[in-house]
């Protein structure tokens, strides 16, 4: 499982989607495509675009794609632009 970043705004983005792409490249064929978002605190509409970025190229290898752990904020921006389903975001843990 690969993890984001604590921040990934437009300043972000670039190198963050390099280092996506390095470790898709680096993935055991079939392996499931996992981002970890536990650490995602600061973020704009770039972590959406690199994300789907990254599931385009997992799809294009054949991989399964999903993000764990997202924060609330990213849950939601994914819902205002219609793309949660596309990110395949962790449902929210049920509240103990």
């Amino acid at each position: 499982m690969t993890r984001l970043p604590a921040a990934l705004t437009f300043a972000e983005a670039a190198p963050a989607l390099v280092a996506l792409q390095g470790a898709l490249a680096q993935a055991p064929a079939g392996a499931p495509c996992e981002i970890d978002a536990a650490d995602l605190a600061a973020f704009d509409t770039s972590a959406i675009a690199v994300l789907l970025q990254v599931r385009r190229e997992a799809q294009q290898r054949g991989l399964a794609f999903a993000v764990r752990n997202p924060p609330a904020k990213l849950r939601q921006l994914a819902a205002l632009y219609g793309v949660e389903d596309l990110l395949a975001l962790e449902p929210e843990a049920a509240a103990a």
